[in-house]
């Protein structure tokens, strides 16, 4: 008998695909240059919103988005890698996926930040560059169009290998819960939270974080 359970609450996944948006979008305009780097620095804004909102859902959010949930301890992934443990291994992230889900996090992270202090000696600079010295620009700079966007571009190649493996060999199909928040599991599992007062309180947060990216933006010295 099987279990619909509420794994990823609206929240998580708004900010999911709104991710995914801004991630194709930053890529793109930073691609194009020129003009579309006036852009290219707003999805940059719009991502560093995304990334603390996800931080603070992490902490306050439905029962499967919290990291609590996905946090393993190397042992979990020994025996997960095995075919061992129960089934709320695979019910949100499993031992692999929430390795991938952290590092995406953690390097998104390091993008955006490099990408605040990072300067083309062209036409474009960040706006907190005149807060660092000229040496932490230039390595920031190396890091953010050499070797930081080169390791996102793996690990999200990695991230949609794992997608579509779970689909052809295991014939699980990871991207249904995503879009419409339920998985079908064989055991009664606890839901997330996804409520109307929950779904306030993730608006909150998130215009939160946002009043911070444009306190930071209206604070910096060289911000568009």
């Amino acid at each position: 008998m099987s279990h619909k359970v509420r794994v990823w609450d609206l929240p998580t996944r708004i900010f999911h695909w709104a991710l995914v948006v801004c991630v194709l979008a930053l890529v793109t305009t930073g691609q194009v240059g020129g003009a579309a780097m006036d852009w290219h620095f707003r999805f940059g804004y719009a991502v560093l919103s995304l990334l603390l909102f996800r931080i603070c859902w992490g902490l306050a959010g439905g029962r499967w988005s919290r990291f609590s949930s996905f946090l393993y301890a190397p042992s979990t992934l020994l025996r997960y890698l095995r075919g061992q443990g129960g089934p709320e291994l695979s019910t949100g992230h499993n031992p692999l996926g929430a390795g991938s889900v952290f590092a995406l996090l953690f390097f998104l992270l390091a993008q955006v930040a490099t990408g605040l202090i990072s300067d083309d000696e062209i036409a474009t600079s960040g706006p907190l560059t005149s807060l660092v010295s000229s040496a932490l620009v230039s390595q920031a700079t190396f890091y953010h169009h050499s070797i930081g966007k080169l390791l996102l571009i793996v690990l999200v190649g990695l991230h949609v290998g794992a997608i579509l493996f779970y689909l052809w060999r295991k014939r699980e199909n990871l991207v249904r819960p995503m879009l419409l928040g339920d998985k079908e599991v064989d055991q009664p599992l606890p839901s997330s939270r996804d409520d109307a007062l929950s779904r306030l309180l993730a608006a909150v947060l998130y215009a939160i974080c946002v009043g911070l990216v444009l306190l930071m933006l209206k604070l910096a010295p060289g911000s568009f």
